[in-house]
């Protein structure tokens, strides 16, 4: 990735947070977590990840992508772009799949000291 989608990737990560905090009627949609995002190298598509504490990751999926075309305006707003990219949000499951891997070394020591 060139250095300039480096940038436009964590603008894109501090823009869509602050909207989902401020500008998001939907209460659902504020406690969210921006982790990531991957665009790609002709402005067409934006891959952005996120988490969340709400059980129900699927719904939240498909509320962020309903209101993508929401975001996306307010971003053309926010950053000078030729081309807005299309957003397509995608649950973050990097953050469990290390609290699995932390569990299981854990385990691993707790099971080497008896």
């Amino acid at each position: 990735m060139s250095i300039k989608l480096e940038r436009l990737s964590h603008t894109f990560v501090e823009e869509i947070s602050k909207i989902l905090m401020s500008e998001i009627k939907d209460n659902d949609l504020k406690f969210i977590t921006i982790t990531d995002s991957k665009i790609s190298n002709d402005l067409s598509y934006a891959k952005i990840y996120y988490t969340t504490l709400n059980e129900n990751k699927e719904e939240i999926t498909k509320k962020l992508n309903k209101a993508s075309g929401f975001i996306r305006t307010k971003l053309c707003e926010r950053i000078e772009l030729r081309k807005m990219p299309e957003l397509n949000f995608i649950y973050d499951e990097s953050i469990e799949y290390a609290k699995n891997i932390e569990n299981i070394i854990e385990n691993l020591k707790e099971g080497n000291h008896e």
